[in-house]
């Protein structure tokens, strides 16, 4: 089954219909992106290899190939908004600025990980940085992310709740109870559909009538637009006029990223319901990372050596963390009596 092609689209009907173009980065914006989406792509490498070692327990879903959505929309982001998503997560919390080793340290279930070693790769959480979880339920996060979006209306404050969720995920029903709602009151949330093409092993073409999903919200008259989720200049510019479009009270906006991913569905999933052409199609021509790279390269911000360096250096972090988290105690067995209800 071949993919669909992962181009930049036209806006729908939102505050900028009709921009086409991609406004450039700058150079400090173009390494910023580069270093924290390769931060991410190296800690998902990382903890594929510890998955297959046996180090990391449960369930594991990977974020390679996705890096430029959750990196161009928090360049968009400010102080006091907030992010929710689903238990492909880890990219998200590294984007929010926590620390790999304590994101590692929950994936082995250690003791100084962000859920005390509690809570596995979908069940992390982090007020301080605005990330208000992973989730395991599929969908569970778009109603919740909603409230947040609610507590903001409610305080009058000027922050956003952005909500990820992925194709699959768009055909809950609470998904649509919670697009009335925001549309309804107004309320101040961005919904990132994450569209990598497949729910699991199911391709959007079998499983969703409408595979247009910026249009998901129109019979809730909220605004959408597909967005190349490829390239995190396209999120950035996109994530800005939503945000904008919040901010203004405008009510919610809905964000369709168009892209990929390269693992299977989790750890245990070998992807053969797709080819191997097509996946080599998609890294070899739009691969978020490479197309920062030769950008910095073509614009002279960067050479050969100082990328290499960033390399190095992003390594050596991820391999601190990964040793880390093997060595890190596990919690105290009195922990299986905290954070719960009674």
């Amino acid at each position: 089954m071949a993919v669909a092609q992962i181009n930049p689209s036209t806006d729908k009907n939102g505050p900028a219909a009709g921009h086409n173009s991609v406004p450039d980065f700058t150079k400090d914006q173009e390494l910023s992106a580069y270093e924290t989406m390769l931060t991410i792509r190296r800690f998902e490498e990382k903890a594929g290899q510890m998955y297959g070692m046996g180090l990391i327990g449960g369930f594991c879903h990977l974020y390679i190939g996705q890096e430029a959505v959750v990196v161009g929309m928090q360049m968009a982001q400010k102080e006091g908004d907030q992010v929710i998503t689903g238990y492909r997560d880890h990219g998200h919390m590294i984007a929010c600025g926590m620390e790999a080793k304590g994101v590692m340290a929950e994936l082995t279930g250690r003791s100084h990980g962000y859920s005390r070693g509690k809570g596995g790769s979908m069940h992390m959480f982090s007020k301080e940085k605005g990330f208000y979880g992973g989730h395991g339920i599929v969908g569970a996060q778009v109603s919740l992310g909603t409230g947040l979006a609610f507590a903001n209306h409610y305080r009058g404050n000027d922050n956003l709740s952005v909500v990820y969720f992925g194709d699959g995920a768009a055909n809950q029903g609470q998904v649509y109870e919670s697009f009335n709602m925001a549309e309804l009151w107004k309320l101040p949330v961005i919904y990132i559909i994450e569209n990598n093409r497949y729910a699991m092993g199911t391709s959007v073409n079998r499983a969703s009538a409408q595979t247009d999903f910026s249009k998901r919200g129109t019979s809730f008259n909220i605004p959408g637009e597909q967005v190349d989720g490829m390239d995190v200049r396209a999120v950035k510019a996109a994530a800005d006029k939503a945000a904008a479009w919040c901010r203004e009270g405008k009510g919610p906006y809905i964000l369709e990223m168009l892209t990929y991913r390269y693992r299977g569905h989790s750890m245990s999933d070998p992807a053969k319901y797709r080819t191997r052409e097509e996946v080599d199609k998609v890294r070899n021509a739009h691969d978020p990372i490479d197309m920062v790279r030769a950008r910095l390269l073509e614009k002279k911000f960067a050479t050969e050596d100082s990328l290499k360096k960033i390399d190095a250096s992003v390594r050596d972090l991820i391999n601190q963390a990964a040793e880390f988290a093997t060595h890190d105690p596990e919690p105290d067995v009195s922990e299986l009596y905290t954070d719960i209800y009674r």
